[in-house]
């Protein structure tokens, strides 16, 4: 699916303006464009600036999809009324980082060729970026990662803002150890890099308090049946259960630990989890549940209270939740703002060197990025019902 998001450059619309959606297909041709569409895309001049979001719209993490479209529309509408990046009008379009991998790769293809995005920004997996990133870098195509990941991204061209294990995860478990005298750990994630290379992180935090692993496993995408899991728990009797699961699966497996009654007995402490996760998730499987993020919609900032005001202004008072993982396509559109007006270029390598060292600021407040790492505020916050409550920073 892509869709043709253009903005103003000047004066925010006061909904989302409607979207122009087509397919793209499977071969390395858009068959549903015209030869005359195609010359209309190659006539488009200099003056906008054509940004490819792949957000993940379907699969596991699509429950993400409604949030981030939108904070990236949001963002869009704000920085053309402010005249645009170096001057140029965003063009955003969006297109579905869910489903098969080929297909994602070639739907960048297509991008690239027929829609001649002239950057990438992204929500999706990890394993997604590991595929995407051959793409962006074989076009010399800047590349925005906005999520959580597991950290190490030092691929030419790619620019990851999301939290990482060293400063998202050691704090929590440090203080699940402290406080709640925790030494039994689990571990379950998602069948695929972002788990994998967290869970190694992990593990050393866990030995840093003494604690130790008591089982560890992997969950192919899209999996619902959690019986086994549950029994390999109990039977390993942890203290804390450390969730790597996404989206959907890890809303089905929240839902099954509350309803078994381990909800009661063992706490939980999961990576990828935000506001609408725990919406579906439900306030009956929450108990003793612990988070830790750079970003809750409840945190008391100003940055935080301004952006959630004008997300209900551009979308009402029923548009999709906000939570971390939706937000921070926000928050990419936010980095690349700064790291053009830095660079006074929108070339590759000036983009690269100011994107190294630089302090951005979006939902979250100011961002610090030192050395191509991303230093925010981080919070560990407890489920209350339906929402979270912030314990502590961290």
């Amino acid at each position: 699916m892509h869709a043709t998001v253009n903005f103003p450059a000047h004066g925010s619309p006061a909904m989302p303006p409607s979207l122009l959606l087509r397919n793209l297909s499977s071969s390395g041709a858009d068959s549903s464009l015209s030869p005359g569409d195609h010359a209309f895309l190659r006539r488009r001049g200099a003056n906008k600036l054509r940004i490819g979001g792949f957000i993940c719209c379907t699969g596991s993490p699509g429950v993400w999809g409604p949030c981030a479209t939108n904070s990236a529309q949001l963002a869009v509408a704000e920085i053309n009324k402010r005249g645009g990046i170096l001057g140029r009008e965003i063009e955003l379009s969006i297109y579905d980082a869910g489903g098969p991998l080929d297909e994602v790769l070639n739907r960048a293809e297509q991008a690239i060729a027929f829609d001649e995005v002239d950057l990438i920004v992204g929500l999706h997996t990890s394993a997604v970026r590991v595929g995407l990133r051959d793409v962006t870098t074989r076009h010399r195509i800047p590349y925005i990662y906005t999520p959580v990941y597991e950290g190490g991204e030092r691929t030419p061209g790619v620019m990851a803002i999301g939290e990482t294990p060293r400063w998202q995860s050691r704090p929590s478990i440090h203080w699940l150890a402290d406080v709640k005298k925790a030494s039994r750990w689990y571990l379950i994630g998602s069948d695929y890099v972002w788990p994998w290379q967290s869970h190694r992180a992990v593990k050393n935090y866990i030995r840093e308090t003494g604690g130790h692993v008591v089982g560890e496993e992997f969950v192919p995408l899209g999996e619902d049946n959690h019986e086994p899991h549950l029994a390999r728990i109990r039977a390993a009797r942890p203290d804390v259960v450390l969730i790597s699961l996404i989206g959907t699966d890890s809303v089905t497996f929240n839902r099954a630990f509350g309803e078994c009654g381990l909800g009661a007995t063992t706490l939980r402490l999961a990576g990828a989890m935000d506001e609408t996760v725990l919406l579906g998730i439900g306030a009956d499987n929450s108990e003793n549940m612990f988070c830790a993020s750079g970003y809750f919609s409840g945190i008391g900032s100003r940055a935080n209270d301004d952006f959630q005001i004008r997300y209900r202004a551009m979308f009402g008072p029923n548009a999709p939740p906000i939570g971390s993982l939706g937000q921070s396509s926000y928050e990419g559109l936010r980095f690349l703002e700064a790291v053009a007006k830095k660079a006074g270029s929108l070339s590759m390598a000036p983009m690269l060197a100011a994107g190294r060292n630089i302090v951005y600021g979006g939902a979250r407040g100011p961002v610090v990025v030192r050395n191509g790492h991303a230093r925010m505020q981080m919070y560990l916050a407890e489920a209350d019902g339906l929402d979270f409550k912030l314990i502590k920073p961290v």
